[in-house]
């Protein structure tokens, strides 16, 4: 008789990314990367490619939510990665079956606009999502313009915090400082840890996560053109490490590690912001111990 396996199990909830390289398709790679097995909620479906989004088909409230109890009340996730949700009735039916099953651990990508420029969430959403999933979420993890726009301009650059304590414009993340100024207002605001991604920082990539104080993951910028789906990527794998047992912080350093090496192998697909190389730290080991049994 076969022993029975234990594999920790993560959930995605997001949309269908036609290319592969976000969404759900790269949620599904990355945990099976992490040797995770995972399952999908999808949300909407997408027509797009490196170049970018070319149409939007969101899944109404009342299918996401049949989805999501077929999979809560069968499999019980170690983690829930949320990514795209597009309507204001998305994320109440999330918000509804999340709060009811109360899963262990919860990581919110806030996909609010595409890396095109695309409004991937209506405005009720936008404010659904603030209101209900943050508080519930373990985790955020904004990009700098996300953190902009949900803050709506009222991050202080460190002179203006001496000077006034009058709301400043957007955009104006560009320091250190800057950074951490926005992800305790974000921390504060919602009670929720703010991984704040530095990736659209000049001199460098360094991450911040925000636990009530600050945590840097500091690294150099790669330049590279495969940026296609490294928020989905970074926050799926962020999941992985938590549904393993890591704690937030091992976790977080090793998603990070995860997409660097993803990114870096130079893979070329497509005409745009090409996708990471998801199985970067996997296929390599299984061709080899394909080709010794083959011998």
């Amino acid at each position: 008789m076969n022993k029975m396996k234990k594999l920790s199990v993560v959930l995605t909830i997001a949309g269908s990314d036609s290319s592969g390289g976000a969404g759900i398709q790269a949620d599904l790679k990355t945990m099976s990367a992490f040797g995770v097995y995972g399952m999908s909620v999808i949300t909407a479906v997408t027509a797009q490619n490196t170049c970018g989004v070319t149409g939007v088909q969101s899944v109404t409230g009342e299918m996401i939510r049949l989805q999501l109890e077929a999979v809560l009340k069968d499999i019980k996730p170690d983690a829930v990665k949320i990514g795209m949700l597009s309507t204001a009735e998305a994320v109440e039916a999330v918000a509804d079956l999340l709060e009811e099953y109360q899963p262990s651990h919860i990581v919110l990508d806030p996909v609010m606009v595409s890396t095109s420029g695309r409004c991937l969430l209506e405005p009720e959403g936008e404010r659904l999502m603030l209101e209900r999933l943050f508080p519930m979420a373990e985790l955020v993890t904004p990009n700098i313009p996300e953190i902009q726009a949900i803050l709506a301009g009222t991050i202080q650059t460190e002179e203006e915090h001496l000077q006034s304590s009058e709301p400043v414009p957007e955009n104006c993340i560009t320091t250190v400082f800057d950074m951490e100024a926005a992800a305790k207002k974000l921390w504060q605001r919602y009670s929720c840890q703010v991984l704040l991604k530095g990736g659209h920082m000049q001199q460098a990539a360094d991450d911040l996560l925000y636990v009530g104080e600050p945590v840097w993951f500091p690294a150099e910028r790669i330049e590279c053109s495969n940026t296609h789906g490294t928020g989905c990527t970074l926050s799926s794998a962020i999941a992985s490490g938590l549904a393993l047992g890591y704690s937030l912080e091992e976790s977080v350093g090793r998603a990070k590690e995860y997409v660097r090496g993803a990114m870096s192998t130079g893979l070329e697909l497509g005409h745009g912001n090409g996708p990471l190389d998801h199985g970067w730290n996997t296929s390599s080991a299984v061709f080899t111990q394909s080709s010794q049994s083959a011998r």
